[in-house]
Parts: structure tokens; C-alpha cells; sequence
């Protein structure tokens, strides 16, 4: 599958390699010094990439996936806020996937350095004029993606009230690992085990009550225009998520939601359990 033309730079202040799809959108490569890799689109905070130290990628986009905003690429890791689904009056899945995001000046990224550091970005999103006429509560939205040298992707959201009064959301990660079933107060580690490559996704939560298992399976996929016919059978997405009961802030209160995966061999799956639930 294409992603589109790409031109490479460096960001001075890091030396993090920022390349722009098609649309001239700017990402952010992270990689580790084992040669494990992610790319962060301003776009919408979206991982859209996320590679082992083999060079394999580890989540799923769509052979017909739409790389052109306002529409998030189906694919990767979307961020879903302030509303998950068609639960609200909003759009589904929330505004935020379908905005272009800024490098938080307050966290400029940072990259490996040979003392056991990450590679991290710091993104910030801050609703435009538009948002706050169909969702009327200012806040501020910090997501930082970090790649550990083991090659582990971590995200951490921290979105605060700055609004003169209470508002609440609900927020998922939209993760295509590559069946409808949402699974309430879950607990905080859990493993995809994926017999045919024997790996396994060990996805640790924090913040995050639910985990929403979805795939669109034969008869939807063949109705979504940015997703093949037979593409339902390589991708499971698995959403840390708060869904059930919308989060609740008061003026000045900020909630962090965490998720990290990691990619390991099915064998050794067990060491990073302590209660699993496979999927």
C-alpha cells in the first residue's frame, strides 16, 4: 500500500525526522536505537505507523484508506473525543481526529540519547472557533506519544477544563492491530495473540475502564468506501476506551488516560500478565 509522496526534514531542536504526506500534513518519525520505528501525523495526533525492529508494521491501514483531511485515515491509532461512536449529537468518533494538531512549545520532542531515554513528541490541540459552536467547552488536549529503545509505544492524553464550567466526554484510543463486543470495567493488561506471525500485543491501560473490540466483518466492509472487501481479516481493533460513563471536569481539573503496547513473541506472553485476558 502507497501512503503518498513524502518529503523528509529534521527538527532542529531534536534532530527528530519530520517528513509530509501528500497533502503536505507533517509527521514525526520516532525511532529507537534497535531500529524500531513510529510516525506521529499532525492530522488529527494519529499513529499511523508503528514498526518492529524487523522493519514489519505492526498496525493495520487500510489499502483504501483516504489520506486527505478533514477525514482520519482508516488505520492506526485515532484519538476519539470528545464523544466515541454515534453516542452524541457530534460527529462520530468526536472532532479531534479530524484536526490539525500543534508541537506543545512547553514539551519540544526529545529523541534517544544513549541513557535508556524515549523518542518523544508532545502534541497540543485547542478547539477552533468552529468546534465551539457544536461543542461549546475550551480545553486543552496534551497527547504525547513516546518509542522506548525496546521498541514500546506509549501514549499519554491529559485534556483539562479550562472552561468556566463543568463539561463531560467520553475518549477512546481507535487501535487497528492487524465480534463487535465492548467489555466493561476490564482489566488493564490484555493480550491479541496472533497464532500465524506468534506474537502477541500486550496492551497495558491506565485511566481507561473499557476495552471496545470491533471488526467491521464481511457484510460492513463491503459498504465502507475507505476499507477493502476482504481487509476484515487482517485487522482487530481494540480501543482502551471510557465509554460507559462519561468523564466528568470541573473548571481546572485535567484527566490522563494512558495506553502502551508492546509486541512480543507468543511464548513469552505470559511474563507480561499478571491477569490476562486474551482476545
Amino acid at each position: 500500500m502507497s501512503m503518498g509522496h513524502f518529503t523528509n526534514s529534521a527538527d532542529q531542536r531534536s534532530g527528530l525526522e519530520v517528513v509530509r504526506d501528500w497533502n503536505g500534513v507533517a509527521q514525526l518519525v520516532l525511532r529507537s536505537p534497535k531500529g524500531h520505528s513510529a510516525r506521529v501525523s499532525m492530522h488529527g495526533g494519529q499513529v499511523v505507523s508503528w514498526k518492529n525492529d524487523r522493519g514489519e508494521e505492526l498496525l493495520f491501514t487500510s489499502s483504501k484508506a483516504i489520506f486527505k483531511p478533514p477525514y482520519a485515515m482508516r488505520g492506526g491509532i485515532q484519538m476519539c473525543f470528545p464523544q466515541f461512536g454515534n453516542s452524541g449529537t457530534l460527529e462520530r468518533h468526536g472532532f479531534a481526529r479530524n484536526r490539525i494538531w500543534i508541537i506543545d512549545d512547553e514539551h519540544p520532542p526529545t529523541n534517544h540519547n544513549g541513557n535508556g531515554s524515549k523518542a518523544t513528541v508532545n502534541l497540543l490541540l485547542k478547539p477552533s472557533e468552529d468546534d465551539l459552536k457544536c461543542w461549546p467547552h475550551c480545553f486543552e488536549f496534551r497527547l504525547r506519544v513516546s518509542l522506548s529503545k525496546d521498541g514500546d509505544l506509549s501514549l499519554k492524553s491529559r485534556i483539562r477544563n479550562v472552561n468556566g464550567k463543568p463539561f463531560s466526554f467520553s475518549f477512546a484510543y481507535h487501535t487497528y492491530l492487524s465480534v463487535d463486543r465492548v467489555y466493561v470495567s476490564s482489566p488493564n493488561v490484555i493480550a491479541v495473540l496472533d497464532h500465524e506471525k506468534k506474537h502477541s500485543f500486550v496492551i497495558k491501560k491506565d485511566g481507561l475502564p473499557d476495552v471496545v473490540v470491533w471488526n467491521p466483518w464481511e457484510k460492513k466492509s463491503k459498504t465502507m468506501v475507505d476499507f477493502g472487501d476482504e481487509e476484515y481479516k487482517q485487522t482487530l481493533c481494540v480501543d482502551a476506551a471510557a465509554v460507559e460513563r462519561a468523564i466528568t471536569l470541573k473548571p481546572g481539573e485535567e484527566w490522563t488516560g494512558k495506553l502502551e503496547l508492546s509486541a512480543v513473541s507468543s511464548t513469552n506472553c505470559s511474563d507480561h500478565l499478571d491477569h490476562p485476558v486474551s482476545i
